[in-house]
């Protein structure tokens, strides 16, 4: 009964934990938005965390802007002036209570400049979202994509430091048979790079043999231990290699690997026994730096390149997750300590800046091709046309997500 206890305040531990990721991801996307606004002194009504009923609300009595901490922790926003464009006129500027300032309860349109103010400065308080110059509205909507990259590729660059970069490593099974002579990985390689192109992830190995045929040679750089002490790798060297490929490599989308482990000898069959592994590997200061940004980017890339084989069906649905998988695989990673939390945020990070910035209606990415088109016509499209977009590209992608996660339950 104890350890059934345990292992269920383990599970909400986890899950609190990454919710915890998911909201301080989303927070720091909406602060982007906020940061750049206020450059750029356009009015804002609210900046939220988390949606529903509100736990804790304050209003800034000089700007009219509330602070407010929501009850569902899956979200958040930041609400500018005017943000829909639907608003023909602001109403006249009225006073308000104290009891009106200490509630929140205020509408922010009818919050007053400071007294005294300038007549030019009261103008800049407050400015409406769609009265604002094109290229504003572009920066403040890319800017919280911006902070996401730049939080995750910060917490990426602490995890290669404190721990290093897992790599695709071969591990040799106790009970396999004797080594092949002719297999030229050994245990406790680490794979750095294939036929030339350095590796960051392993799709970057099937990009690499894909085509190849059983018999091709390849060139393989690895780092190899080269003293051991009680079992334990002591020192190592990189050095190059040529293996025989055991298989053909025919990739048919990103979680199809199979053909590249059999292709490497990955198989534990009583040939050569040897399995693939993950490894922390550390590079030096500078390499692990500039790791750090492709690594990024990579995984950037990774997002695109799913989008691909979705489209063209090469990959099916019951591939991807929506809130409930990723939340269940982020608890899973991150529960694992101090590096699985790192790792985890950092693919986070870099998937919703990516995924923000993608021309889908409700997104930040498609509000910017709004922009970019009334910039280019000297003309708004019809701003309840754009409204209707937004909101039905919402409902669409809410039942995207639902969708994909039902999807793992069948």
């Amino acid at each position: 009964m104890e350890n059934l206890l345990l292992d269920a305040w383990s599970t909400v531990g986890s899950v609190a934990l990454a919710i915890l990721i998911l909201l301080v991801m989303i927070t720091v996307h909406e602060f982007g938005h906020y940061l750049a606004g206020k450059l750029f002194h356009f009015g804002i009504d609210e900046f939220s965390i988390g949606f529903g009923p509100a736990l804790f609300k304050r209003r800034r009595k000089k700007t009219g802007e509330l602070f407010s901490v929501r009850l569902i922790p899956l979200g958040g926003y930041c609400a500018f002036s005017g943000e829909d464009g639907l608003e023909e006129e602001e109403p006249p500027a009225e006073p308000f209570s104290e009891m009106d300032e200490k509630t929140g309860d205020v509408p922010p349109e009818n919050v007053p400049p400071p007294a005294g103010t300038p007549r030019r400065a009261q103008q800049k308080e407050r400015l409406a979202f769609t009265k604002t110059p094109c290229w504003q509205r572009i920066i403040v909507l890319v800017s919280g994509a911006l902070m996401n990259y730049l939080l995750a590729l910060l917490l990426i660059i602490v995890c290669f430091f404190a721990y290093g970069q897992t790599m695709v490593a071969v591990y040799r099974a106790e009970s396999s048979a004797g080594t092949d002579a002719a297999y030229c990985l050994q245990d406790y390689d680490v794979l750095l790079s294939a036929e030339g192109k350095d590796l960051y992830l392993t799709t970057d190995i099937a990009q690499a043999l894909n085509g190849k045929k059983a018999g091709d040679m390849v060139r393989l750089r690895v780092s190899r231990v080269t003293e051991w002490q009680d079992g334990v790798p002591l020192a190592r060297e990189e050095r190059e290699i040529s293996v025989i490929l055991r298989a053909d490599v025919s990739v048919e989308n990103s979680s199809d690997l199979t053909d590249v482990w059999a292709a490497l000898g990955f198989a534990n069959d009583a040939e050569t026994g040897y399995q693939v592994a993950g490894a922390l590997y550390t590079f030096g200061f500078w390499e692990t730096l500039g790791r750090s940004f492709v690594y990024s980017f990579k995984i950037a890339g990774s997002v695109f390149r799913v989008l691909g084989e979705l489209l063209t069906g090469r990959l099916g649905l019951s591939a991807l997750g929506g809130p409930v998988t990723t939340i269940a695989t982020t608890a899973q990673i991150a529960s694992t300590g101090g590096r699985g939390f790192l790792e985890i945020a950092g693919f986070i990070g870099v998937n919703l800046a990516v995924f923000n910035l993608l021309p889908i209606p409700a997104l930040d990415g498609s509000k910017v091709v709004f922009t970019v088109i009334e910039w280019i016509r000297k003309k708004p499209v019809n701003r309840k046309v754009e409204a209707v977009i937004h909101a039905v590209g919402f409902l669409l992608l809410l039942g995207f997500a639902v969708l994909v996660d039902v999807l793992q339950f069948v």
